[in-house]
């Protein structure tokens, strides 16, 4: 199983659980949803975007359950990325962690917060 993560505000994942699929906010602004390759890549996003924040989660994707089509493109850096384009259906959706920034505001720990069986 190949696994991607996605970024998200806890608010924004939990009003999106309940329904069949996620629309991450980028999906309306940029037309796509945002993730990254695996967990060294994310933890630098959170770092850069996101630093100091402490409602982030993180949602670990299965390639093989995902339904919309996923592109993996270079941004300004170079780097590739993952993109959603689309949804992401709930099913693709294997694991949910909390992200925790230390004292200083830098992420590097995952705790589990929600399993889903699927």
């Amino acid at each position: 199983m190949e696994i991607i993560y996605h970024l998200a505000g806890k608010a924004e994942w939990e009003a999106g659980a309940a329904s069949p699929e996620y629309r991450a906010s980028s999906l309306a602004e940029e037309g796509f949803v945002h993730c990254s390759e695996d967990e060294a890549q994310m933890l630098r996003v959170a770092n850069r975007l996101f630093n100091g924040r402490t409602d982030l989660v993180v949602l670990d994707l299965n390639l093989d359950a995902l339904t919309s089509p996923l592109k993996r493109e270079p941004s300004r850096s170079g780097e590739i990325y993952p993109h959603i384009y689309g949804p992401i259906n709930i099913d693709a959706v294997v694991q949910v962690r909390r992200l925790v920034p230390d004292g200083d505001g830098i992420f590097g720990e995952l705790l589990p917060w929600v399993t889903t069986e699927r």
